[in-house]
């Protein structure tokens, strides 16, 4: 059953180094997040940022990097800062001698857990992987911020550490890999309790990204159906997860939300030899229309409503552009929706559109955050600097 909102375990805080236009980005997070900006403002890397956190504990880091073109061309491309005179436009942009090491750097701060890690070009070698990122330094720790005494975890290179009840540091291996996350390879229960469990937490987050509505789109086709407490993220198992929460969800929810975006409509599952299909009984018409029937928006509100009253709820659910293909009169419906699965999940929104933005901030739970570009960095608006979360990073 559905949980409530005093029950959720939340992240406070998400912090991005050197990651494309997120130069020093750091974010609070509320239990409704918002972000907002104009096109070209940062909106997708921030969004991508929250998919690499997760594919760390998926081992997919690397891999997710090398789909971006490659570690190298996902650092921030400017300079390490910029001087007064450049801010006030009086002088460009010039290249400078870098202070630092290249390094790209990624953690969020939450209730029970946090998190960062660092990452950095190798040492020049023969290998075929020279362009590969070396994973620098890993950390959990507890507590408002990073410091010695609030450390449980801790990576350096091929050292994984462990703090004991006494104080004392414990070696668990010292043989991890540079391409290797702590996060995917510690799977000791007893000896490194807190992986494991920041790994399972992590390994909850679900994102959904522009489900498909096309004729072939798996939505609308027919599908073997069994419980489905969880929507894929293609939506190929909508008619199952539909029914999973009208038999052992949030059934009046899901009723509720039909009916607020289509008055007098009656959503159905149909059956054959085990196989389900979505219909749908709308206002004036005799029959049902079958999945392959509806219009594309009104098949991707019945997506986003599987979706947001799933049986499981995570810890966290990202949202990117769930206004995509909706007419403009479903987004306070698709608003009110997202409210109720913020009662017992954490919801990240990105969303550039006025009216669903709009309707979001309505909710008390709602966390605005609009972002802009200066110098082509990534900033939020109105965010001085006594606004900025407390962090720090674990030094190399």
């Amino acid at each position: 059953m559905r949980g409530h909102s005093l029950e959720v375990i939340m992240l406070h805080t998400l912090a991005v180094s050197n990651y494309r236009s997120l130069r020093q980005f750091i974010a609070p997070l509320g239990e409704l997040t918002l972000i907002t900006g104009p096109n070209g403002s940062g909106k997708s890397n921030v969004y991508r940022a929250l998919r690499l956190l997760a594919e760390t504990a998926r081992g997919g880091l690397i891999a997710s990097l090398a789909r971006e073109g490659g570690f190298a061309s996902t650092l921030w491309a400017g300079p390490e800062s910029f001087s007064s005179a450049v801010k006030r436009g009086e002088h460009s942009v010039q290249a400078t001698m870098p202070t630092e090491s290249q390094a790209l750097r990624l953690g969020f701060r939450g209730d029970d857990f946090s998190y960062a890690i660092d990452l950095g070009l190798p040492i020049p070698s023969g290998s075929a992987f020279a362009g590969d990122p070396e994973i620098k330094t890993e950390v959990i720790w507890h507590g408002e911020q990073l410091r010695p005494a609030s450390q449980l975890v801790e990576r350096r290179n091929a050292v994984v550490r462990i703090r004991r009840d006494n104080g004392e540091w414990d070696l668990v291996t010292s043989q991890l890999q540079p391409f290797e996350s702590m996060m995917d390879m510690i799977a000791d229960p007893q000896r490194a309790a807190e992986v494991v469990a920041l790994r399972d937490q992590i390994r909850t987050w679900r994102f959904y990204d522009h489900f498909r509505t096309d004729v072939e789109a798996p939505a609308r086709q027919l599908q073997i159906g069994t419980y489905t407490p969880v929507l894929s993220h293609d939506g190929r198992d909508l008619a199952a997860a539909l029914q999973t929460i009208m038999e052992i969800g949030d059934a009046p929810a899901l009723e509720a939300a039909i009916s607020d975006a289509f008055p007098g409509a009656e959503l159905r599952i149909t059956g054959q030899d085990g196989r389900l299909a979505v219909a749908m009984r709308q206002h004036g018409l005799l029959r049902p229309l079958s999945a392959a029937e509806l219009s594309d928006g009104t098949l991707r509100y019945l997506l986003w409503t599987a979706a947001m009253l799933t049986p499981r709820p995570p810890r966290l659910m990202v949202l990117n552009e769930p206004e995509s293909s909706l007419h403009p009169d479903l987004l306070p419906a698709l608003a009110r929706l997202i409210g109720v699965a913020a009662k017992s999940t954490q919801i990240f929104v990105v969303s550039h559109a006025s009216r669903l933005i709009a309707a979001l901030k309505e909710n008390s739970a709602c966390l605005s955050i609009e972002l802009d570009k200066q110098l082509s960095e990534t900033q939020i608006l109105g965010q001085g600097r006594l606004d900025v979360p407390s962090w720090r990073w674990l030094s190399r």
